[in-house]
């Protein structure tokens, strides 16, 4: 798919047309969920399966697997308008400034042709300093787009990639039928916030979402905020969901939480590929380490915030380990970098299809110098186009370890 970003209808107050077909929201219309709940609204998208949901009482990833970065809407119709009442679980921090409501991408045939948020929404009310969160309830909302070409397309609509999403209804002024498919090659790929999409500035504009369009693939993102952590669910989860091309990014979660130290990261990592390739034995499989991260390059985890610039919107995080307690095991960025760089080679001896990524190569000095990460963490939405190209150009690419599966 082309993306286009000029200035694109969408809005939650477009006068509504007289006639209305509602659709039922089910699994047939959607991409990039691996689950749908019930709930009394309507539907959940998830992006774990429930039996690994189960696993793990962690609030951290219970909020992100349910944010459905990568999950779309997708049908073929000659509607000309579009409505889609949403239940979003939108978060506020105390102290910091609001957050904008979450977006929606509207593409036809590929091509971005709407963009709006939906009002209304629980509310996740979360203090920073203390941990403690609390919920209130709110009314569902909907977002419109209006003045859609008049002839059959496909129609794609990208879910807020930051913000859970119950999907309550589904109306056109035209009737929908599921896309067939195109016979374009699944990629599954798993990793950190900055693969989730944090700061991008839309769902279709996450660096794994853009990567796809460029390498003309279905992706599945199983980027987990806070989660990439190498979860032995997670890795089941990988290994049970069809894919003709796979990846993992492995690095920043593990130094940024202090979980653990080079004695159980390398088990750990074979681990989890062994178990990947209990489903998928012979896919193309690429294992990536961390973009350039310079406050955890050479000092240990965890990362602690900044809070003294948060009521400007400003949060900042710093490296609060010591540096000589590498010599104790503990994880670097660089650590894990070589670790996985010799993980990989040793395991390529008898598996071909493996492949390795210095993720310096996506984002690297050059990059941090003119593109700075803006809170030494996370990229913005520049710098999430340039990691997708760049991820597009060496994964995609003659040559490159998904290049003989591209459709």
């Amino acid at each position: 798919m082309n993306h286009q970003h000029d200035d694109v209808p969408g809005s939650s107050t477009t006068p509504r047309p007289k006639d209305w077909i509602t659709t039922p929201i089910t699994a047939d219309l959607l991409r990039g969920a691996l689950d749908l709940e019930r709930t009394e609204h309507g539907v959940l998208p998830h992006r774990l399966p429930a039996r690994a949901r189960a696993q793990c009482a962690d609030g951290q990833l219970a909020m992100a697997e349910a944010q459905p970065s990568g999950v779309r809407l997708v049908f073929r119709t000659r509607a000309t308008a579009v409505e889609l009442d949403t239940l979003p679980t939108k978060t506020v921090y105390q102290g910091a400034p609001p957050r904008p409501d979450g977006v929606y991408d509207l593409l036809v045939d590929g091509r971005l042709a709407g963009r709006a948020s939906a009002p209304g929404g629980t509310v996740l009310f979360v203090d920073m300093t203390t941990g403690s969160a609390e919920t209130r309830s709110g009314p569902v909302g909907t977002v419109r787009f209006p003045g859609l070409p008049d002839r059959v397309k496909d129609v794609e609509i990208w879910l807020p990639h930051n913000e859970i999403t119950q999907l309550v209804a589904l109306r056109t002024d035209a009737p929908v039928e599921p896309v067939p498919d195109g016979g374009r090659k699944v990629w599954l790929h798993h990793g950190s916030s900055i693969s989730h999409g944090s700061d991008a500035a839309s769902p279709s504009t996450t660096w794994p979402a853009l990567a796809a369009s460029l390498g003309c693939v279905e992706l599945i993102n199983l980027g987990l905020g806070g989660s990439a952590l190498l979860d032995a669910f997670t890795a089941r989860a990988l290994r049970d969901t069809p894919a003709d091309l796979i990846s993992v990014k492995i690095g920043i979660n593990l130094v940024n939480t202090d979980l653990m130290r080079l004695r159980a990261f390398t088990p750990a990592v074979h681990g989890f590929l062994d178990t990947i390739r209990e489903g998928h034995p012979t896919t193309p499989l690429l294992v990536v380490s961390a973009i350039l991260c310079p406050i955890h390059e050479d000092t240990p985890g965890p990362s602690a915030p900044d809070f003294s610039n948060l009521s400007t919107g400003k949060l900042q995080f710093r490296a609060a380990g010591d540096p000589a307690e590498r010599a104790a095991g503990k994880l670097t960025l660089n650590v894990i970098r070589d670790e996985l760089s010799r993980i990989v080679k040793q395991r390529a001896a008898d598996d071909p299809h493996l492949h390795y990524l210095d993720g310096r190569d996506l984002y690297g000095e050059a990059d941090f110098a003119e593109l700075p990460l803006p809170d030494q963490l996370h990229p913005d939405a520049a710098t999430h186009r340039r990691i997708g190209e760049r991820f597009a150009e060496l994964a995609f690419r003659a040559g490159g370890p998904f290049a003989a599966e591209r459709a």
